[in-house]
C-alpha cells in the first residue's frame, strides 16, 4: 500500500497527495447535502404508500438504526482520517480482501446515486408544462429521450469540472447549495402546517397502520432509508479534511441530527395536509398521477403559489447538489481501491492539483452508461439502499475488531456502550438489506463476485514485488455473511422474489441471531494487532496525535 503523509498543505500536490481544505462546516454540508437530496422530495409519499400513517415509525426507526451506524463512523472517521474511510476502516481491521468488498460496494452505491439524482432532477423538470412540450426530456415509457440524455450529459459534465477543479471549490460549492436545500424543506413545513393540516389523516385509509409493522419496514428500503442515508461523505473526505479528529465526527453527529429531524417533520406536515378525499379508499394514490410532486400540490391546495414556485426550483437543485457530491465521493473510493492496488494503480493517481482525475472521469463514463437502463427515481432505490447497508454494515465490525487489536489508538470520539452498540449497528444494516428484498441481495452479490474477478485480474498484473497480501484468513467472514443473507431472504417475506416460508417476526429473529454470530465471528478472526498497526502506519504514516493531522 503507497504510503500517506498524515499533513497535506496546499503545496502538497505536487508530492501526490489530497489537499487538506476542508473545514468542520465544509465536512457537515458535505454529508447534509448528501441526506437532502431527492429522497425529501419523494420519500415521504413512497413511506406513506406502503406503511401509511404509521410511515413516522419507518422514519424514527431509520433514524434510529442509522443514528448507531453513523456514531460507529465518526469514532472511526475521527480516529482514522483516512480518503474513502469506508473501504480503508475494513482494510485495517481485516486485510485488503475485506477493504476491497467494503470498497466496491461503496463505490457501486456512490456511482449509481448520481445519474439516480440527475435523472430525478430532469424527471421533476419534464413536468413543468414548457419544458414537457418544447424539450421532451422524458420517453413515453420514463425513461431518458434524446434531449434529456443530452441534459443530463450536460449536469454530468458540470458536475465533473467542479470536482477536477478541486476539493476546496466542492465543499464551496456544495455549502452553497446545502443552505438552499435545508432553507426549503423547513419552510415547506412550517407553511404546510400552519395553513393545512387534517389530523383526522393520521388514522384515515384504514388506521395508523394499515399494512401492520410489515409495511413499516418495507417502508425503510422504499425510499427512508436511501433518503436519510449519505452521513458518510464527511467521512469519505477525511483525508482532505483541515483537522479531521476534531471535525469529521461532530460533522457526521450534526448532520445526522439535522437530517434525521427534517425528514420526521416533512412526513408530519405531508401526512397532515393531503385531501382526505384521496385516503376514502386506502393509502395507493394520496396525490394524484404525474403532480409535480407531492409538497409542490401541497403548497397550491394550501394556496400557497409562491411556494410551489420554490419547490420546483428546489425540485431541480436538490437531487443535483446531491449528484454533485457523489461524483466526489465514488471518485475518492476508487482512488482508494487503486491506492491499494485492488483496482488498477492508475486510479490511485493524483494530478498536479491534489485531484484524482481518472477516477473522476471514470465516475463520468459509469454516470453516463447509467441513465440508459434508468426508468424512474424509484427503480433501483431499493437496490441502492441495500448496497449502501453492506458498505454500513463494515463500519461497527471493524470497529469492535479495532478496538481489540488496536486498543492504544487516540480515538477523540468514542461510540458510547459499543460492546452493545456495535453489533446492534451491525445487526440494523443487515435488517435492512433483508428487508431489502431477496432480489436486491441477490444482484448484488453478483455485482460483487463481479468485483472479485476485477480485482484478481488486477492482482494477476500486478508486479509481485508490489503485491500486498490478500488476508483470506480475516476476510472468510464474508462469504458466509453474504451468502446467509441471500438465502434468508429467499425464504423470507420482503421482496417480489420471497418465497414466505419464515413466519413473520421468526424472520426477524433468524436475521438478528445470524448477524449476531457473524459480527463475533469476524471480530475474532480479524488480523493480529502487529499487522493492524502497521496497516494503520503505512497509511497515516505513523501519525497518531491529532497535532500531526493539524494542518502545516
Amino acid at each position: 500500500m503507497a504510503t500517506a503523509t498524515p499533513v497535506a498543505t496546499g503545496n502538497q500536490a505536487s508530492s501526490g497527495h489530497l489537499r487538506r481544505d476542508v473545514g468542520f462546516w465544509g465536512l457537515t454540508f458535505m454529508s447534509l447535502g448528501s441526506i437532502i437530496g431527492s429522497g425529501w422530495l419523494l420519500g415521504a409519499l413512497g413511506a406513506a404508500q406502503v406503511a401509511g400513517p404509521a410511515s413516522l415509525l419507518s422514519w424514527i426507526l431509520a433514524g434510529a438504526m442509522l443514528a448507531v451506524l453513523a456514531l460507529a463512523h465518526a469514532e472511526l472517521g475521527a480516529t482514522y482520517p483516512v480518503a474513502a474511510g469506508t473501504a480503508r476502516f475494513p482494510r485495517f481491521a481485516f486485510g485488503r480482501l475485506a477493504g476491497f468488498v467494503a470498497g466496491w460496494a461503496s463505490w457501486l452505491q456512490a456511482v449509481t446515486i448520481t445519474p439516480i439524482e440527475v435523472e430525478a432532477s430532469l424527471q421533476y423538470l419534464n413536468n413543468i408544462e414548457w419544458v414537457k412540450s418544447h424539450l421532451h426530456l422524458l420517453s413515453e415509457r420514463g425513461t431518458l429521450s434524446a434531449n434529456g440524455l443530452i441534459g443530463a450529459t450536460v449536469l454530468m459534465l458540470l458536475f465533473t469540472v467542479i470536482n477536477i477543479v478541486g476539493v476546496k471549490l466542492l465543499a464551496e460549492s456544495n455549502a452553497a447549495m446545502v443552505v438552499w436545500k435545508t432553507a426549503i424543506p423547513v419552510v415547506t413545513v412550517v407553511v404546510l402546517l400552519t395553513l393545512t393540516f387534517h389530523g383526522g389523516n393520521f388514522t384515515a385509509g384504514g388506521g395508523f397502520a394499515p399494512y401492520g409493522a410489515h409495511g413499516v419496514f418495507a417502508a425503510l428500503p422504499a425510499g427512508v432509508v436511501f433518503a436519510l442515508q449519505g452521513f458518510e461523505q464527511a467521512i469519505q473526505m477525511g483525508g482532505e479534511a483541515r483537522n479531521p479528529q476534531r471535525d469529521i465526527s461532530r460533522a457526521v453527529i450534526f448532520a445526522m441530527l439535522v437530517g434525521t429531524a427534517i425528514y420526521i417533520l416533512l412526513e408530519i406536515a405531508f401526512i397532515g395536509s393531503l385531501d382526505p378525499r384521496n385516503l376514502v379508499t386506502g393509502w395507493a394514490h394520496p396525490v394524484k398521477a404525474g403532480d409535480f410532486g407531492p409538497y409542490a400540490t401541497l403548497a397550491l391546495g394550501a394556496g400557497a403559489g409562491w411556494l410551489a414556485y420554490l419547490l420546483y426550483i428546489d425540485a431541480f437543485l436538490s437531487p443535483a447538489g446531491a449528484g454533485l457530491v457523489y461524483v466526489g465521493t465514488s471518485s475518492r473510493v476508487s482512488y482508494a481501491l487503486g491506492r491499494e492496488r485492488a483496482l488498477p494503480a492508475a486510479l490511485g493517481r493524483l494530478n498536479s492539483r491534489g485531484v484524482p482525475l481518472r477516477t473522476i472521469l471514470l465516475a463520468f463514463v459509469v454516470g453516463e452508461l447509467a441513465f440508459l437502463p434508468f426508468p424512474s427515481w424509484q427503480s433501483l432505490v431499493g437496490l441502492v439502499t441495500s448496497a449502501t447497508a453492506i458498505m454500513y454494515a463494515f463500519a461497527p465490525v471493524s470497529l469492535a475488531a479495532l478496538r481489540r487489536r488496536d486498543p492504544e489508538r487516540h480515538r477523540p470520539y468514542r461510540l458510547p456502550g459499543a460492546v452493545v452498540t456495535a453489533p446492534l449497528g451491525f445487526v440494523a444494516a443487515n435488517l435492512v438489506i433483508y428487508w431489502g428484498g431477496f432480489e436486491a441481495t441477490w444482484k448484488l452479490v453478483v455485482a460483487i463476485v463481479l468485483g472479485f474477478v476485477i480485482y484478481q485480474a488486477t492482482a494477476a498484473r500486478t508486479p509481485r514485488v508490489d503485491r500486498s497480501r490478500t488476508d483470506w484468513r480475516s476476510a472468510v467472514w464474508i462469504g458466509p455473511w453474504l451468502a446467509g443473507l441471500t438465502v434468508i431472504g429467499f425464504v423470507g417475506r420482503y421482496g417480489h422474489g420471497a418465497r414466505l416460508y419464515l413466519p413473520e417476526w421468526v424472520d426477524l429473529a433468524v436475521v438478528v441471531a445470524f448477524s449476531l454470530a457473524i459480527f463475533f465471528f469476524a471480530v475474532n478472526v480479524a488480523m493480529a494487532g502487529g499487522r493492524v498497526k502497521a496497516a494503520v502506519e503505512a497509511e497515516t504514516g505513523g501519525a497518531t496525535d491529532q497535532r500531526e493531522f493539524e494542518p502545516a
